[in-house]
């Protein structure tokens, strides 16, 4: 059970790592070559796709899984194999404070923007969104990569 549960949370942050890394390296450089108008309703298409019930497992996984890998220890699972899990756990809960604090308010402030009646130029709503999105997004990507990392190296050692 316990190298189980530490595979699931090496195969869960692994996707959610790639994601976070895809959109990074690919999806807003794509993005960032479109026109404002382009730009604010593309982000408001995938502001409202993605929070479905596959990535909201996703999203949840990366943090119940290296946790429950704590709780069930495998029998000769060192202290390093278990500080790695702990870091990789401490860097997939900063993952969900960052989204949380920084990239939701900013996705619903973007939805906002684009309702009815809001009279905010595409490019001062773009302004105050992409710039500050883009830094949470980078923090919360090194984030996740690391958590990756570091549940690896718990199963490697």
């Amino acid at each position: 059970m316990p190298t189980l549960l530490l595979a699931l949370a090496i195969v869960s942050n692994g996707l959610y790592a790639g994601f976070m890394l895809t959109f990074r390296t690919g999806v807003m450089p794509a993005l960032a070559r479109l026109t404002d108008e382009q730009f604010l309703a593309a982000m408001r298409r995938i502001n409202e796709v993605v929070p479905r019930p596959l990535f909201l497992l996703t999203f949840v996984s990366i943090v119940v899984f290296p946790a429950l890998a704590l709780v069930f220890p495998a029998a000769g699972r060192t202290g390093l194999q278990r500080g790695l899990i702990v870091a990789g756990l401490l860097c997939a809960i900063l993952n969900h404070l960052v989204t949380v604090a920084g990239n939701v308010p900013l996705n619903n402030a973007l939805a906002a923007s684009g309702a009815p009646g809001d009279r905010t130029p595409d490019r001062e709503a773009r302004a105050a969104f992409e710039p500050r999105w883009n830094r949470f997004h980078l923090v919360r990507t090194l984030l996740t990569v690391a958590a990756f990392a570091l549940l690896v190296a718990a199963a490697l050692w």
